[in-house]
């Protein structure tokens, strides 16, 4: 397996406990994100590298650099549709593209001014932000938030083929921890830290929050 892992309660002291902050698996040239589908979609994705299949590149798709937060979402590789769990291995610079280009799913006056300058660049990006609480292992909410981003258009059909490096099943990897959610000095998980995006103009706008 491509990804790193490392021990849960050992990540948990390092990391902030409160406040919007971008936790991901990361290296100069790559960031890690994960999704979660059937099993037709994701074992297509694992076996060929790129979305293709039964994927839908007509909708809008979520990404989430947050292992735990993907964990909360799918029930841990639980629920109808998320089995098959999925490490993504992105092009760093895309990634800091979709950062760059994310608009608020809902209004914030700080950073648009308007409900009108809102909607118009909601309508035209291609990238959506959303901040949610973030979620210790077995599903409690914390102070922390986590983001997602959701991807449309010319932008997903890039992600599906042309940013990804690697796509990786760790549906393993999600049933061992799931397994040891009683015993969380056991539970490994993939080794995140605080990602903060090269420009400040885009730290700027997410509303980051300093580590």
């Amino acid at each position: 397996m491509k990804l790193e892992t490392q021990s849960y309660r050992e990540q948990q002291e390092q990391w902030p406990r409160e406040g919007r902050h971008i936790l991901a698996q990361y290296d100069d040239d790559e960031v890690v994100v994960y999704q979660a589908y059937k099993r037709s979609i994701g074992n297509y994705a694992a076996k060929h590298g790129h979305f293709g299949g039964e994927f839908s590149y007509s909708r809008m798709s979520w990404i989430k650099p947050n292992f735990l937060w993907m964990m909360f979402r799918s029930g841990w590789g639980t629920k109808p549709g998320q089995e098959v769990v999925l490490a993504v291995h992105l092009a760093r610079d895309f990634f800091e593209s979709l950062l760059a280009q994310a608009v608020h799913s809902s209004f914030v006056p700080e950073v648009y001014g308007s409900h009108e300058e809102w909607k118009h660049r909601l309508a035209g990006s291609d990238v959506r932000l959303q901040w949610d609480p973030d979620h210790a292992p077995k599903g409690a909410k914390l102070a922390r938030r986590a983001v997602q981003l959701g991807i449309r258009g010319e932008t997903l059909w890039t992600y599906g083929h042309d940013a990804v490096l690697a796509i990786e099943d760790i549906s393993p990897l999600v049933a061992a921890g799931r397994a040891v959610l009683d015993r969380q000095d056991l539970l490994e998980t993939p080794a995140e830290r605080v990602y903060v995006p090269r420009e400040e103009a885009v730290r700027r706008h997410l509303g980051l929050d300093e580590a």
